[in-house]
């Protein structure tokens, strides 16, 4: 009981560390930058780590096709694509700069945050 509580007193010591390392997690997640694709890449969907959609690609045969729901698919198919791998990424940049905080458990539930399938 007493080494929770010692646990918690060295937290709150560093807290100052601790909001410091949780901006850096924040700006370096935001900076990573994936591609999610379709088609043979005929669609390219550009992502952050912060799951904004930063730019979206269409080959302009796909255009010419008139082929609005194979067009919708395949939008579709890229932008979950680039959002997993921003799922991921993220994750990974959490646990590697949240691995030295010393928080009992934090790097497991970091390490599951990005390899779940479902939808966010």
């Amino acid at each position: 009981m007493f080494k929770g509580l010692s646990n918690l007193a060295s937290l709150m010591a560093n807290a100052g560390e601790l909001k410091a390392k949780a901006a850096e997690i924040k700006d370096r997640i935001a900076a990573v930058r994936v591609e999610g694709s379709s088609g043979g890449g005929m669609v390219k969907v550009d992502a952050s780590g912060d799951h904004r959609i930063l730019s979206i690609t269409i080959e302009e045969t796909l255009l010419v096709s008139n082929d609005k729901e194979m067009l919708e698919d395949l939008i579709l198919a890229a932008t979950n694509q680039a959002l997993d791998l921003a799922k991921k990424a993220a994750a990974s940049e959490m646990s590697e700069l949240a691995g030295g905080l010393g928080i009992p458990g934090l790097e497991d539930a970091i390490s599951k945050f990005g390899m779940n399938d479902s939808p966010i």
